[in-house]
């Protein structure tokens, strides 16, 4: 009888005893969903049951396993008893045992160099001792030849035996020198080397026969993430927005995953599945006063991350803005740049082998200094390269060339998307092979590369800024699943900056700003020849007319919006009137004027804004 069994085991052992008990099973990551947080991974692994009780241990899994998460799921006439999680020391333990047979053999090598240096003492004072006693005779003694030559005979002998020894004990005290270096970098080599403490899932059957089966793992890890990025190219106002949807995709679990199946989920394991529930609302008297101070909205965040440690920039650190799905990364010379949705955000910075920094985005610079991880060397695994997809042969995709102006990720483009809308998230699958690494390293991945019609609008509001802003607007836009990201702007062939895709707007239409066109010029002049200001009797009038003009310097027609204001009057005792608007519609409850024009190339207009304040004489006003 054929039975399917799964089994959710939660018990965590940080022991290795078990281990060596049971059957080790070599299993292979065959498909990860790498959620927004997180990332679920899916192994496989065929196995040979025996008839009774028996342990199966499938090895050099990740030790940052969330332990209720793991399922096996089995098939065949046998039952899953129990299914555990168990930490591997068995690596950092050997490696232990190699360092002290390395430095069991230095030292014997350190005892002989004792020997050989004091040997060369010796014959070194017997040399010195030769060379003060060359005098055989006192000064008023006569010189006996005989006795001359015979102490000359051996004190050559002597010295020639003294010399020849000291050359011996010198060549073997250099070898032995270098042999004492070489264990050294033996040492220091294991001690740098892979020690990573690996995870296993220990699964106890019971079987009545002897058989095969295959067994599938799944199970969370949360050292995994993507975030999205968006390259968007407008060619020109008349022509389509070309939008490359990218994921950013990081792990380092501790475990590689080579040659996998990827699927991009916009799901977030980490956030509580659980509907908020309110809570009483209640109000009472509050004696402070008002404030109605806000503080300056922060759009941007630039900076540089370096090592706390000696001030080294960091290249390939992740920052995310807490809560939302938009990140970057820093580059090779550890600086970024950072959009932020709103006032007051708090960004996140992480990388392998650092502990995780947040600091609240209250400032557009923002320079951090981040501190080695406290976790000791053996438990963080730092491999070198990038993650490279395996192409399809059918596909004939190549790789691209990966320099550092790239920000330390791997650009890898063509994979073919599958999109599928779950009833609480958006999978991404991609169709061909990725090889992604446990080194923190990020790898793009193309979710799609879309067409999409658009229109386009220019805007400006000359009273902050005579920068003229161009707009797509993209009708539709949610069939895309888009989420809330960073977008490189490109206009008319040039890179033009950065902007945030607002994906989370609850319009139909899209507005997505595409930055400044410095061929549009505006100004907005006070024409003081028509300001005037009059006394009557107790009222004082206050008249402004500014003239704003805008010359279209492109080789195409534009449409553009101008807007501007007059003020708005809080007290019956101020009143104000609009006298010349030029054709422009105004909104009485917030005095917001907008003219909406056509512009020829190389045309130029001119706009009128004129109105009138009046107000008691006695009590002053501040116009502008």
């Amino acid at each position: 009888m054929l039975k399917k069994l799964l089994v959710i085991g939660f018990v965590c052992a940080a022991v290795y005893t078990r281990a060596e008990e049971g059957k080790k099973i070599a299993s292979k990551v065959q498909k990860v969903i790498v959620f927004l947080n997180g990332a679920q991974v899916t192994r496989t692994a065929t196995v040979n049951i025996v008839p009774g009780k028996s342990t199966l241990v499938f090895d050099n899994i990740s030790p940052g396993i969330d332990p209720q998460s793991i399922q096996v799921h089995a098939g065949g006439d046998f039952t899953i008893l129990s299914v555990n999680n168990e930490l591997n020391y068995l690596n950092a333990a050997s490696r232990v045992k190699d360092i002290d047979k390395l430095r069991d053999a230095q030292k014997v090598i350190g005892d002989k160099l004792t020997t050989a240096r004091n040997d060369l003492s010796v014959q070194q004072e017997e040399e010195a001792m030769l060379l003060k006693n060359q005098q055989v005779k006192g000064d008023n003694a006569n010189l006996d030849v005989v006795k001359l030559k015979e102490a000359l005979d051996f004190q050559t002998l002597r010295l020639s035996a003294i010399r020849k020894k000291e050359t011996i004990i010198n060549a073997d005290i250099a070898v032995m020198n270098e042999q004492y270096q070489d264990y050294d970098s033996q040492i220091s080599e294991l001690n740098r080397g892979d020690a990573k403490v690996t995870g296993n899932i220990v699964v106890t059957i019971s079987s009545k026969m002897a058989l095969q089966s295959d067994f599938t793992l799944n199970y969370l890890v949360h050292n995994a993430s993507w975030y999205p990025t968006y390259d968007i190219r407008a060619k020109n106002v008349n022509s389509p927005l070309d939008i490359t949807y990218k994921a950013n995709v990081s792990q380092h679990s501790g475990e590689d995953w080579d040659n996998i199946k990827l699927t991009l989920s916009t799901g977030n394991p980490s956030t509580s599945g659980s509907k908020p529930e309110l809570t009483p609302y209640f109000l009472n008297f509050y004696n402070s006063g008002y404030n109605n101070y806000q503080a300056d909205k922060i759009t941007a965040v630039t900076g540089t991350v370096t090592d706390r440690q000696d001030g080294t920039p960091i290249p390939g650190v992740t920052i995310r803005v807490n809560g939302t799905s938009i990140g970057t990364s820093t580059n090779s010379n550890g600086m970024y740049s950072i959009s932020v949705p709103n006032g007051n955000s708090t960004l996140s910075y992480s990388f392998i082998g650092y502990e995780t920094q947040q600091l609240t985005a209250n400032s557009s610079v923002l320079n951090v200094s981040m501190q080695a991880s406290s976790k000791e060397l053996g438990e963080v695994v730092v491999t070198t390269g990038y993650g490279v997809r395996k192409p399809s042969r059918s596909m004939g995709y190549s790789m691209s060339t990966i320099s550092n102006k790239d920000l330390n990720q791997a650009a890898i483009t063509g994979p073919m998307v599958n999109q599928v809308e779950n009833q609480t998230n958006v999978e991404f699958n991609i169709a061909d092979p990725y090889t992604i690494p446990s080194d923190g390293k990020q790898i793009t991945v193309q979710i799609n590369d879309l067409n999409i019609a658009a229109s386009y609008e220019y805007a400006v509001a000359p009273k902050l800024s005579t920068d003229v802003f161009l707009s797509a607007k993209l009708i539709g836009w949610n069939k895309y699943n888009f989420l809330p990201g960073e977008a490189n702007l490109f206009f008319e062939g040039t890179f033009i900056g950065k902007s945030l895709m607002n994906a989370n707007s609850t319009n139909d239409t899209l507005n997505i700003s595409l930055g400044a066109d410095k061929n549009i010029v505006v100004t907005r002049t006070l024409q003081k020849e028509f300001t005037q200001k009059q006394i009557i009797g107790s009222d004082k009038k206050d008249t402004r007319d500014w003239i704003i003009e805008v010359k279209n310097r492109k080789n195409q027609p534009i449409n553009l919006q101008v807007e501007d204001q007059i003020p708005v009057s809080q007290n019956s005792a101020i009143e104000v009137q609009a006298q010349q608007l030029s054709g422009a519609s105004l909104d009485a409850g917030t005095g917001k004027v907008n003219w909406n024009i056509m512009l020829k190339p190389q045309e130029n207009k001119k706009l009128e804004l004129n109105y009138q304040v009046k107000y008691p004489k006695a009590q002053p006003v501040i116009i502008e």
